[in-house]
């Protein structure tokens, strides 16, 4: 009973932690500080999701030619930073990822 328990404290916690940020978004005025400091948060996440996979295989360094997701990833931040498009980015860098597998492995 206090494993449930738990788990139903712990969601209504997150549930009423990420409701408050849209209840109170317009609400209330942040800081200047604040908000230019909150439009280096969505790079830094996705740096920390992304460069991992991209650079480290089996927990190493692995920066080489016959590194296909290295490649791969290189050639879809190329197609982001040119199109600015999500689709293509995310669809270029897959097709290319399958491809560069293929020739590599």
């Amino acid at each position: 009973m206090i494993t449930w328990l738990t788990i139903i404290i712990a969601g209504v916690l997150t549930y009423a932690t990420r409701l408050s940020f849209i209840i109170f978004y317009g609400k209330i005025k942040m800081p200047a500080i604040v908000e230019q400091t909150l439009k280096f948060v969505p790079p830094a996440v996705m740096t920390a999701i992304f460069f991992p996979e991209l650079l480290l295989d089996n927990g190493q360094l692995y920066i080489s030619p016959g590194n296909a997701r290295l490649l791969s990833g290189m050639l879809a931040i190329l197609v982001a930073w040119r199109t600015k498009n999500v689709t293509y980015t995310i669809v270029i860098g897959m097709l290319a990822l399958w491809i560069f597998q293929l020739l590599i492995n």
